[in-house]
């Protein structure tokens, strides 16, 4: 840890001389000044991380250099001293946002452990700013790639609800990226600094779930040999994801509804309630609109955890934001292996787009890694990706190309194979959205009426069909 840099400001010299020489025994750097002006001067060209600053100068007021220095430079921490007869200013002072105040005569000791104090806090601030950019840089926009206007619509989302104390429940299929987003929601939110946990309530059994949840007392049940805290209260100030809500059974759903409605709960096997200021983010992959209407699941908990709903669109549904996942995920593994690889073909991200990847984002990560575990070439090609497991489907039995014309009909019976799904939902997509109507499709796909209908009978694509599907 560096020295403190210190700037002591007064117009005695004898208090100049007395804490400069305090501090240096301390080890701290320490400059010295006499009027207020210099002590703008040498504040405006910054590393002092404490200012000690008499109330009465020859120049400036201290109440003026302090209000001035604050506004300028508030990572400052300024220290106020001052005689026993203008105390009631020091106090004012203090509201102006000073860190302390010193009564005239001092000791040393005082004045150390004021200083040492204000070194303290100036650095723990510093952490704290660090582990939080840290936190952003790590579960921010930056690590949730996509384009796509959606996604877009997901980050707007967001950053609205981030810095309220709003429940969120995320909507989307296996692979989207929900705790990516729960934890973005976190780290942009007051409660960055504090606990994120996060909890699938898909793993555990309903009596092991509500101990976790909400802890249990000893002897609460056969092998509860000691007191367990819950996850509830470890989260305190902090952020609670809990994954996968729909597996809730009806009891534990009941004392979750509690909790967020009361901010109480009961530890197993307690008879005090306990409180918690935990912010609950939830998630599911399940329609809790039907389970709710089926009983399995409590309406007045599924409006309680939807105030904010949050959709995660599925990656056939952004297929434009593939190629940056895919190069994402590239330089991702080409550094954690150590490998060196440019890139895709052309033909090879076609058919990455062209593919539906059921498992979506996390689908599409586990093949990239694959595919740099496996590749021995600069440039990964199509055939690199029919080796993937995830990928062997499309080949429909297939056998590997032998020769160089075998090769270039396989790529060419793979692309036709791919890419005839993706131009026919092309076409229902563009119809769906104009009501059927034609000529309105076409203009809305940027294309002649002629070659859109052409793209219908191709495809053997019926108006009549896709309408009432979409209705």
């Amino acid at each position: 840890m560096q020295p403190g840099k210190v700037l002591v400001v007064d117009d005695e010299r004898v208090i100049r001389s007395g804490c400069r020489m305090v501090l240096l025994e301390r080890g701290m750097s320490v400059q010295v000044c006499e009027s207020g002006s210099e002590c703008l001067e040498l504040a405006a060209e910054g590393g002092f991380d404490v200012i000690l600053l008499d109330m009465k100068l020859p120049d400036i007021s201290g109440m003026e250099v302090l209000r001035t220095i604050r506004k300028a430079r508030p990572d400052i921490y300024i220290i106020i001293i001052t005689g026993y007869s203008t105390v009631q200013n020091a106090i004012e002072a203090m509201k102006l946002g000073a860190f302390d105040y010193l009564t005239k005569p001092f000791t040393d000791d005082e004045l150390l452990l004021s200083v040492e104090r204000a070194l303290e806090k100036k650095r723990l601030v510093e952490e704290n700013q660090a582990l939080r950019k840290e936190l952003v840089d790590r579960f921010g926009f930056s690590n949730i790639i996509g384009k796509n206007p959606k996604i877009m619509e997901v980050f707007e989302k967001i950053l609205k609800v981030a810095p309220t104390d709003c429940t969120v429940l995320i909507n989307g299929e296996n692979g989207t990226g929900k705790e990516l987003i729960a934890r973005a929601i976190h780290v942009h939110s007051r409660r960055a600094a504090r606990q994120f946990i996060a909890v699938d309530c898909s793993t555990l059994s309903p009596n092991l779930l509500e101990s976790e949840l909400f802890g249990h007392v000893k002897g609460a049940f056969t092998g509860a040999v000691q007191e367990k805290v819950g996850i509830f209260e470890l989260a305190d100030d902090g952020s609670l994801f809990l994954d996968d809500v729909a597996n809730l059974g009806l009891e534990t759903q009941a004392k979750l509804l509690r909790v967020l409605e009361a901010r109480e709960y009961k530890p197993v096997g307690s008879s005090r309630f306990k409180t918690t200021d935990a912010r609950v983010i939830s998630a599911t992959n399940c329609d809790l609109r039907s389970l709710v209407e089926k009983g399995a699941f409590r309406e007045d908990l599924y409006y309680r955890l939807n105030v904010f709903p949050i959709h995660l669109p599925p990656l056939r549904e952004r297929k434009d934001d593939i190629p940056r996942l895919a190069y994402h995920f590239l330089r991702h593994f080409c550094t954690k292996t150590g490998k060196c690889i440019d890139g895709f073909t052309e033909h090879a991200l076609e058919a990455l787009v062209n593919y539906d990847w059921p498992g979506n984002v996390r689908q599409l990560k586990n093949a990239v890694e694959h595919l740099v575990i496996m590749a021995d070439h600069q440039i990964l090609d199509v055939l690199d990706l029919a080796e993937d497991l995830q990928m062997k489907q499309a080949w429909k039995g297939s056998t590997i190309p032998k020769t160089r014309l075998e090769l270039m009909a396989a790529k060419k019976r793979f692309l036709e194979q791919t890419f005839a799904q993706c131009e026919k939902m092309f076409v229902i997509q563009a119809l769906q959205s104009c009501n059927g109507n034609i000529t309105m499709a076409a203009e809305k796909a940027d294309m002649k009426r002629s070659n859109f209908s052409a793209l219908m009978k191709k495809h053997r694509v019926s108006v009549k069909t896709e309408v009432a599907k979409a209705e």
